[in-house]
């Protein structure tokens, strides 16, 4: 079955615009301009390189708004995080509501390390209470490094399964991308990652790592390793690494040190938002399991500001074996979700 939305093809266009203004911007400016701050405010740290499609997604989603009943347009970098599409449509008269993220993996894209991702999730709009659960389209595209001369583009529609295509940017060729996750049931020899991208409580989660690993594998014989991690530093992306079979297991437990980093004199970091894990129904149609820290469903409501703690599992037998000794270390180190305190209540 090929997946079919009525915002699908739109989306996918918008994608590849984005992705031609990003790499063009790539290929123009120097590192140095494009990482350049360009806004630093309660959110991510917006870089030069964040704002160059700015004006090509409003652009773009204004007109599409106007022939699809209306868009409630949620996304980082937008005034107060949301724009109601046309202009002066109530919000509540909108068909749509419309998660993006424009660049998941800024810093990699902008020093040229790795690809970001363009994300997009769009959901019947049910005001306020609309969640990642509710999103029945996503569209994840490739914004690949000037060196890299191929890149993937995904799509998922609820209930039709997951689609994509490998693009060869120099030929224009495309051709369909297998999208096959790991069906290893054990993390051995495979790559399993805890991010921990950002200084503060780093030793923290390695030490949950070490922990989990152990308790699943055992010792780990001399001379040998035990499994691999890989800090891709976009939610995106690790996403499309277990769809793609080259990971087995990923968290990013980052909300949960919330009290540590508070009792360490430490704010609350960087941590992943629900724009950046707006695509994970491409993981979900294709059997990935992804569920919040505490081994719910992922009914973030779709906001630019809730902190986000996930863990991604390639099958349903490896959510099995591993979920519940995650959740029992978690449990055992009095790790829970807390709500960040806004900046001006924070002491």
């Amino acid at each position: 079955m090929i997946p079919t939305h009525p915002l699908l093809q739109p989306i996918l266009e918008l994608h590849r615009n984005l992705r031609a203004v990003i790499v063009h911007a790539c290929e123009t400016e120097s590192t140095d301009s494009l990482s350049e701050v360009a806004e630093d405010g309660e959110g991510d740290t917006l870089f030069a390189i964040d704002k160059v499609s700015e004006q090509v997604l409003l652009d773009a989603m204004s007109a599409l708004a106007s022939h699809h009943g209306g868009i409630v347009l949620v996304a980082e970098g937008i005034l107060g995080g949301k724009v109601t599409l046309p202009r002066g449509r109530a919000e509540h008269e909108c068909a749509y509501r419309v998660i993006m993220d424009p660049i998941d993996g800024t810093r990699e894209i902008m020093y040229q390390k790795r690809s970001a991702w363009i994300l997009t999730g769009v959901a019947p709009n049910r005001g306020a209470q609309t969640s990642l659960s509710d999103i029945d389209l996503a569209v994840q595209t490739e914004i690949p490094i000037l060196k890299q001369y191929l890149c993937d583009e995904l799509w998922a529609v609820r209930g039709q399964g997951a689609t994509g295509e490998r693009l060869n940017l120099l030929s224009g060729e495309r051709v369909q991308l297998k999208m096959r996750p790991s069906r290893a049931a054990t993390i051995e020899q495979g790559f399993a990652t805890i991010s921990r991208f950002f200084p503060g409580a780093r030793d923290e989660l390695a030490a949950i790592d070490d922990e989990l690993v152990h308790r699943l594998l055992g010792p780990c014989k001399p001379g040998k390793a035990h499994c691999f991690e890989d800090q891709y530093l976009s939610t995106g992306g690790q996403l499309y690494e277990l769809i793609m079979g080259h990971d087995r297991f990923v968290a990013d437990l980052r909300p949960l040190l919330a009290t540590l980093l508070m009792a360490r004199g430490f704010p609350v970091g960087l941590c992943c938002h629900p724009y950046d894990i707006c695509t994970v129904l491409i993981a979900e149609e294709l059997g990935v399991i992804v569920r919040s820290a505490q081994g719910e469903k992922m009914n973030y409501p779709l906001e630019i500001d809730p902190d986000v703690a996930w863990v991604g599992y390639a099958n349903e037998q490896l959510a099995r074996t591993i979920e519940p000794v995650l959740l029992e270390v978690i449990k055992s180190r009095n790790l829970e979700l807390k709500a960040r305190v806004p900046a001006d209540r924070e002491a």
